[in-house]
């Protein structure tokens, strides 16, 4: 038996339980492993309130981790117990003091990365590789626009973007997060709260607006996203924190030529090449120092519920880690 967090109804933080649950060995093609660290992201708790449907009830959330193979399944090579690897993705069940994961879904961490870190950014800066570089491909003298900028996702799109050269503007909800947005690389930071950022971005932008928008929040600033795109500007829309946006007739996005999608990262990483190169090249970056991770936040693995609760009620900044 180990622990693990398990959800038997949909619905509020409360619905997190701390319980035991059996766990097999490893079959053909999978390996079990004693996770370290948990990351926490904004998808577990849309599947928590049914936002996303689970396939089955009850279930264990969590979608990243970091921890170290104790037992592989017979006949397979590449993996060997003591290997520190993480994942992110598909299967659900991270919320866990140990797991069974296909092998394939796993890549190895380098020595030089804490198990703590690679938790914290291995689904997130998967995520901020595949906005940045193959869903939209920033480039020098772009200029981007970035929601929720101190967030998780937002803080390493915001590092990454001003390092391959573009113009970053981001929003925030507090002071205290425009400080953290302006040390992670915005140019510019609009506190939402204060002032109107379709505004503001016309005014930073000369009236021109941006190349490409990329939007977590959803329903609260997915209009104004739009208004703030150039002619044939690309709207990347991953993630709904304040709900789903209303339905867009197609016909909105005629007058400026515009690019609407709707991304997921397991769409960028459906075979393992692609999973090994975008998670290589997350961790080559967090090595060069080009991102640097900020792990504000951990909580014990048993205390899951409170952390969805700070998550969200926004007093969370940077990355959120659960220490089984």
């Amino acid at each position: 038996m180990v622990k693990a967090v398990r959800v038997h109804e949909l619905g509020g933080p409360e619905v997190l339980k701390w319980e035991d649950v059996e766990l097999g060995e490893p079959k053909e093609g999978e390996i079990r492993v004693k996770n370290k660290a948990v990351g926490l992201n904004f998808i577990d708790v849309y599947f928590r309130k049914g936002v996303y449907k689970t396939p089955t009830l009850p279930y264990t959330p969590g979608m990243e981790a970091a921890g170290v193979v104790t037992a592989v399944g017979p006949g397979l090579t590449g993996r060997q117990v003591g290997d520190l690897v993480a994942y992110a993705g598909d299967p659900m069940g991270s919320y866990a003091e140990e797991q069974i994961l296909p092998a394939n879904k796993v890549v190895p961490v380098p020595p030089s990365i804490d198990p703590i870190v690679a938790a914290s950014i291995i689904l997130k800066g998967m995520t901020a590789q595949f906005l940045l570089r193959r869903c939209f491909k920033v480039e020098p003298g772009h200029t981007i626009l970035v929601h929720a900028a101190a967030g998780g996702v937002g803080s390493l799109l915001s590092q990454w973007a001003n390092a391959l050269g573009a113009t970053v503007i981001g929003t925030v909800s507090t002071k205290e997060k425009a400080v953290q947005a302006k040390d992670d690389g915005c140019h510019h930071v609009i506190i939402y709260k204060e002032e109107d950022f379709v505004a503001r971005v016309n005014e930073i932008t000369s009236g021109n607006g941006v190349d490409v928008v990329y939007d977590a929040v959803g329903k609260d600033t997915f209009q104004g996203s739009l208004a703030c795109l150039k002619p044939r500007g690309y709207m990347v829309n991953f993630g709904q924190s304040s709900g789903t946006p209303d339905p867009l007739p197609l016909s909105a996005l005629s007058a400026k030529s515009l690019f609407l999608t709707r991304p997921s990262l397991m769409q960028y990483t459906s075979t393992q090449d692609e999973l090994l190169a975008t998670a290589g090249e997350v961790f080559a970056n967090v090595e060069s120092g080009i991102l640097r991770v900020r792990v504000n936040h951990t909580y014990p693995l048993s205390q899951a519920a409170q952390a969805h609760a700070d998550l969200e009620s926004r007093k969370i900044t940077g990355s959120v880690v659960l220490i089984p």
